[in-house]
């Protein structure tokens, strides 16, 4: 049946492929879900849940996947009128960037989370690692196939990476974290696999925690990135950043784990650098990835000028070639008012537009 699917949707979308001209645009992940479909108040209340947060549903279990197939179609039209060229679907239905997908696993309790505390000693619920964590079947296949049927652009899917999500659990049943790592890794990766066999072009992992935690990232993070991304095809991404601008205010300038993502074998690693004012220098040390670069700032409400990110793009082309440099906003669109969200991307495509014209003579 799912191969079947599977054939139907690669069949409809022969001709659709991942551009090929030069400084192609995307979104990080999340686009801002509508106000009819959450209560925003609410989001911010729960900052980024690892644990349930049904409560910011405004519409009834009923009606609410309806719901979010709707809100997704908005999500997907404004990136095609603002001039995106390879689309998510908003992660319109996720309460936070992780924790769908981490709830759905064998091996975890959701319903009576434990709890881990901070740098700064903010406690945060986390669902408890119980038993052995297992795939037990596709957790956003639909999702990937409803982008599929509602576009004719290059898509992208994302997930937690396994790195992450081993940070983001209470572990109270592996001898260590690198071993629950290595078997989060073994999830995502059939997830992938799963995503992939819909026919969707690119697949991210979010690994924002290998920057909290780099001793731990580089003992055993590289290598569980890896095991998630094994055997899969086409344009895959690692994604990492300083936090969401809704969020975080103040982030430093530089990463305490960059360069160490060159080992990854991850074709294009995302990294933010509008907000934090980043050191493009460190890019230096991945010149064997394409990057995907954040030139939109998300902490300023402000929507930019296309010659603005145009001058954020060619400070970009400084240290990444041409062919290498994927166009994204800094992450974390979700928090922004929609209208904003929109008018930041048609300048980001419009930006991209003026350099590309540069590059062509």
């Amino acid at each position: 049946m799912v191969q079947d699917t599977t054939r139907e949707l690669i069949t409809r979308r022969a001709g659709v492929s991942y551009p090929t001209h030069l400084l192609p645009t995307t979104v990080v992940g999340s686009y801002p879900q509508p106000d009819w479909l959450v209560n925003r108040e609410m989001l911010h209340q729960h900052g980024v849940p690892r644990t349930h947060a049904h409560e910011i549903w405004r519409v009834a279990e009923p009606f609410l996947e309806q719901a979010q197939d709707d809100g997704t179609i908005l999500a997907i039209r404004d990136m095609e009128r603002a001039g995106i060229d390879i689309i998510t679907d908003g992660e319109i239905r996720r309460e936070s960037y992780s924790n769908r997908f981490a709830l759905a696993l064998e091996g975890i309790d959701a319903d009576h989370p434990g709890a881990v505390q901070s740098q700064g000693g903010r406690s945060t619920p986390v669902p408890r690692v119980v038993g052995k964590i297992v795939w037990r079947g596709p957790v956003e296949q639909r999702d990937a196939e409803f982008l599929l049927d509602n576009t004719g652009h290059a898509t992208k899917i994302t997930l937690p990476g396994p790195f992450t999500l081993a940070q983001q659990a209470r572990n109270e049943f592996y001898k260590d974290e690198e071993e629950l790592a290595m078997d989060y890794a073994v999830a995502v990766n059939a997830e992938l696999r799963a995503l992939k066999a819909t026919g969707v072009d690119v697949v991210q992992l979010d690994e924002p925690w290998v920057r909290t935690a780099p001793e731990k990232a580089t003992r055993y993070g590289i290598r569980a990135i890896n095991r998630a991304l094994e055997g899969i095809a086409g344009p895959t991404v690692v994604h990492l950043c300083f936090g969401y601008a809704a969020v975080v205010q103040n982030k430093p300038s530089g990463y305490s784990f960059l360069p160490q993502l060159a080992d990854t074998i991850a074709q294009q690693i995302s990294i933010e650098a509008a907000q934090p004012k980043l050191d493009l220098g460190v890019l230096r040390d991945l010149a064997g990835k394409q990057i995907m670069l954040g030139v939109l700032d998300l902490g300023d409400a402000t929507v930019e000028t296309a010659d603005q990110v145009a001058g954020r793009i060619r400070h970009g082309l400084a240290y990444v070639d041409p062919a290498n440099l994927v166009v994204a906003p800094d992450c974390g669109m979700k928090y922004l008012p929609r209208a904003v969200a929109f008018g930041k991307l048609k300048a980001m495509a419009d930006g991209a537009a003026i350099v590309r014209r540069e590059l062509a003579g």
